[in-house]
C-alpha cells in the first residue's frame, strides 16, 4: 500500500552531553520514517531548498526509506530549524526558526502538479494541523481538495491535530481549520492537551464526540502518559509506565504505529497497543526519531 505523508520536516537541534546534537525531525516526517521503518511504501511530501542542509535531509529520509521524489526545491529557501529543550522529566520546549522555510511556498513550487497527481493515488494520506500551519490559506483549500480526490478514489486520509499556538495568527483560524481536517478525513488522531488548548474540550469524551460529529469514522484520542481512547470509549493505558528521557515525537510514533498495524488489519485496541510500544520506545531515547537499536529493530520486526 502507498502511504503519502505531507508536512515539513525540519532540522534539529537537541540536547546532548557535550552541548547540541544536529538531527532532523517534524511531526509528519517523524511518522513517515516509523512507518518506512515498519516496512511500508511511503513518500514525503514537501518542498526543501537547493542548500547543503537540504542536501542532508534527502539523503538522510533516503537512508530511513523514504521515497523523495515529491520532494519539491525550491532553490531560493531553505529548511527550518527548531531547537528542543527538555526539563527533569523529560517534557519539551520548541524554539522556531522557520520563517524562510521553503514548504510555506510548497502549492506553488515547480513540479507541484505532477506532485498532487501521484499523491492523489495514495491508499493513505497523512497529514496534521502543523502541516495546515505552515501554509498560506489558499493552498489549506488545495491541500483540502486533494484529500477529496484521495477519498474519492478509494483513499484514506488521516488526520492529527497537533496544535502550536505559534504558528496561527488567533484561534478562531485554527480552529477552523481543523474542523476543515476533520470534515475530509476517515482517521481522527487528535491530543487531549492540544484540543483543551484550542477549544477549551478538557475530556477524551467531548473531544472524541467533536471530532466524530465533524467527519472521521475512526477517532483516537491521545491521553499522553494515560494512554488513548479508543472509538468504541475505552481506554487503553500503555503496557508500562515509564520514566521519559525526551517526550519529542511520542506522538507521531503512537500514529505510526496504530497506521502500520490498522493498514495491516488489526483491531484498533491492537493498533493502539502498537502505537503504545513504539511511542515508548522513542520517549526514552533523545531526539523525536531515535537511531534504531536492537530494542528498535526488534520492535520494527515484530
Amino acid at each position: 500500500m502507498r502511504i503519502v505523508l505531507i508536512g515539513e520536516g525540519m532540522l534539529e537541534l537537541s540536547q546532548a552531553d557535550d552541548g547540541w546534537r544536529l538531527g532532523h525531525a517534524g511531526d509528519t516526517i517523524n511518522t513517515a520514517i516509523h512507518l518506512a521503518r515498519l516496512g511500508h511504501d511511503v513518500a514525503y511530501l514537501t518542498a526543501l531548498g537547493s542548500d547543503p542542509f537540504s542536501d542532508d535531509l534527502r539523503n538522510s529520509w533516503r537512508a530511513e526509506g523514504i521515497d523523495t521524489s515529491l520532494v519539491l526545491t525550491d532553490p531560493t529557501k531553505t529548511p527550518g530549524l527548531y531547537a528542543i529543550r527538555t526539563d527533569e522529566v523529560g517534557e519539551r520546549s520548541f524554539f522556531y526558526w522557520r520563517e524562510n522555510s521553503a514548504v510555506r511556498g510548497l502549492f506553488t513550487a515547480p513540479g507541484i502538479e505532477a506532485a498532487l497527481k501521484e499523491a492523489e493515488a495514495a491508499d493513505l494520506l497523512a497529514y496534521s494541523l502543523i502541516s495546515l500551519a505552515i501554509l498560506p490559506p489558499e493552498a489549506r483549500q488545495a491541500l483540502f481538495a486533494l484529500c477529496t480526490r484521495v477519498r474519492a478514489r478509494g483513499g484514506k486520509v488521516a488526520f492529527d491535530g497537533n496544535y502550536r499556538p505559534r504558528l496561527w495568527t488567533d484561534v478562531a483560524t485554527a480552529i477552523a481549520a481543523r474542523d476543515q481536517a476533520i470534515a475530509c478525513a476517515d482517521i481522527g488522531l487528535p491530543t487531549l492537551d492540544d484540543e483543551t488548548l484550542l477549544s477549551g474540550e478538557t475530556s477524551a469524551e467531548a473531544v472524541a464526540d467533536h471530532w466524530t460529529r465533524g467527519g472521521p469514522g475512526e477517532v483516537i484520542v491521545k491521553l499522553g502518559a494515560q494512554g488513548c481512547r479508543l472509538p468504541d470509549g475505552t481506554i487503553l493505558p500503555p503496557p508500562e509506565r515509564l520514566s521519559p528521557v525526551d517526550t519529542s515525537g511520542a506522538g507521531d510514533a503512537f500514529n505510526a504505529g496504530y497506521l502500520d498495524a490498522r493498514l495491516k488489519g488489526e483491531r484498533p485496541h491492537i493498533a493502539a497497543l502498537r502505537g503504545h510500544r513504539l511511542a515508548g520506545w522513542t520517549v526514552m531515547r533523545r531526539g523525536a526519531i531515535p537511531a534504531l537499536d536492537g530494542a528498535g529493530a526488534l520492535l520494527y520486526s515484530s
